[in-house]
C-alpha cells in the first residue's frame, strides 16, 4: 500500500486549510446576503451550513465512540464531546491527523502500525469531507446559481465561488475513491490519466443536475421544497432496501442512509456489494428522466425574455454534458480502470481469492481487532470482485 510521506502531509494540510477557508467564505456570503437586504437567503444559507455541520459532527462522534480505545486520540472523552457540540470535531480530527502525519514523516516513525494509523485517520477524514461537501456545498451551489439567475448578475466572487465549489465536489469524490483503494492490500493506485477521467465524469454528471434544479427553483421556489423531499425519500427507501450495514447500531445507520440519500439526489454513490451495472442503470435513468422533467417544466413555465435568452443554449447543452459524463464513466471502467491495466499484464488487481474476506485483504494493524470497519465495509462495497467476476464485469461496466 502507498506510504504516507511529505507530499501526503502537504495535501492533508492544504485540505484542512481549504475546509477552514470554505467555512469562512460561507459565513461571508451569508453576511453579504443580509447586508444587501435578503435575510431569507442569509438564513437559508446558514441553515444549510448548520445542518451539514451537525450531521458530519454526529457521524464523527459516533465513529470515535465505536473505535477501539487504542486508536482514539489521547484526549478526555468529555473534551471530545464538547468539541463536537461546538462543531469543531472535524477540524480536531484534521489537526490530530496532521500531528500524527508529522510524526510519521519527520520523527522517523517507520513502524508499519504508524503508517496504518495514519491511513485509519485519513480514511475517516475523507469520508467526513465527502458527507459535508454534498450536504453543504451542493445545496449552497444550487442556491448561489439560483440567486445569480434571479438577479441576472454575477459578482466576481460569486463566479469564482461557483467554479471552486464544482471543483471541490468532484475532487471529494476522487479523493474518497482513492482513499478506498489505498485501504486494500495489493491494489494498484489510480494513474494520472485515470484520475483525470474519474474527476471529469463526476463533474459532467453533477453540473447539469445542479443547473436544472436551480432553473426549476427560478420559477417555482416552493416547488423545490416539494421536489427535494420526494426524491430524497425515494433514494432513502432505495438505500434501505439494499440493506446497508455501515454504522454500529440501527439508529446511526438511519442517519447514514439519510446522508447517502442526499448524495444520491446529486450524484451516484454505491452502497451495496455485488454488481453495480443494473443499479447504476436504474439510478442514472431515474436522474435523467427527473432532470429532463425539471428542465421541461422550466421551458414550459418561463415567459419570453431577452434577459434569459442565453439560458436556452445552456439548457440545450445540459443533456450532451450529462451524456458526455456517462461516456467518460464507461471509458474509465472499460479502458482506464486499474483492473484493465493489470489484466493486460497477465495478473489481477486483487489478491488471491483464498486470502482475506471475499477475496480482499484489508489494511489492518498487527492486532486483529484494530481495523477501520467502516472503510472495510465500503471497500467491499465498491471494489470486491472475484477473479472470475473480473473476467466479465469491471465494477459495473459490461
Amino acid at each position: 500500500p502507498p506510504r504516507f510521506g511529505p507530499l501526503q502531509l502537504a495535501l492533508a494540510a492544504a485540505g484542512t486549510a481549504a475546509a477552514t477557508l470554505d467555512l469562512c467564505m460561507d459565513g461571508w456570503v451569508a453576511a453579504e446576503y443580509a447586508r444587501r437586504g435578503h435575510p431569507g437567503w442569509a438564513a437559508l444559507s446558514l441553515s444549510l451550513l448548520a445542518a451539514a455541520s451537525a450531521a458530519a459532527q454526529a457521524c464523527s462522534w459516533l465513529w470515535l465512540r465505536s473505535d477501539p480505545p487504542a486508536l482514539r486520540p489521547a484526549v478526555p472523552v468529555p473534551l471530545l464531546a464538547a468539541l463536537h457540540l461546538l462543531q469543531l470535531g472535524f477540524f480536531f480530527r484534521c489537526l490530530y491527523a496532521l500531528k500524527v502525519g508529522w510524526r510519521v514523516c519527520w520523527a522517523k516513525a517507520e513502524e508499519e502500525d504508524e503508517q496504518r494509523h495514519m491511513a485509519f485517520l485519513s480514511h475517516d477524514i475523507s469520508m467526513l469531507r465527502l458527507f459535508e461537501t454534498f450536504l453543504e456545498n451542493t445545496p449552497q451551489l444550487t442556491l448561489l446559481l439560483y440567486i445569480i439567475l434571479r438577479t441576472n448578475k454575477a459578482e466576481l466572487s460569486q463566479g469564482l465561488g461557483m467554479v471552486t465549489a464544482f471543483l471541490c465536489v468532484s475532487w471529494s469524490l476522487l479523493d474518497y475513491h482513492q482513499s478506498l483503494r489505498s485501504f486494500v492490500q495489493d491494489k494498484c493506485e489510480l494513474s494520472l490519466g485515470s484520475s483525470i477521467i474519474y474527476f471529469l465524469w463526476n463533474l459532467f454528471l453533477i453540473c447539469p443536475r445542479i443547473l436544472v434544479v436551480a432553473l426549476f427553483a427560478l420559477l417555482w421556489p416552493y416547488g423545490v421544497a416539494v421536489h427535494f423531499p420526494l426524491v430524497w425519500l425515494a433514494m432513502f427507501l432505495w438505500v434501505s432496501l439494499q440493506g446497508t450495514d455501515f454504522m454500529e447500531s440501527p439508529g446511526p445507520e438511519q442517519l447514514y442512509r439519510a446522508m447517502v440519500a442526499v448524495i444520491l439526489y446529486f450524484s451516484w454513490f454505491n452502497v451495496a456489494q455485488g454488481r453495480t451495472l443494473y443499479r447504476s442503470i436504474i439510478y442514472h435513468g431515474f436522474i435523467l428522466v427527473d432532470s429532463t422533467l425539471l428542465a421541461l417544466a422550466w421551458l414550459w413555465g418561463q415567459a419570453p425574455s431577452e434577459e434569459h435568452s442565453y439560458l436556452l443554449l445552456v439548457v440545450a447543452a445540459a443533456l450532451p454534458c450529462y451524456l458526455l459524463g456517462l461516456g467518460l464513466r464507461v471509458t474509465y471502467y472499460k479502458w482506464l480502470h486499474p483492473n484493465v491495466q493489470v489484466q493486460q499484464e497477465g495478473r489481477y488487481d486483487e489478491v488471491d481469492a483464498s486470502g482475506g474476506k471475499d477475496g480482499i485483504e484489508f489494511r489492518s494493524f498487527l492486532e486483529p481487532d484494530l481495523v477501520n470497519r467502516r472503510m472495510q465495509y465500503l471497500a467491499q462495497t465498491h471494489i470486491s470482485l472475484s477473479q472470475l467476476a473480473q473476467q466479465h464485469f469491471l465494477n459495473g461496466a459490461a
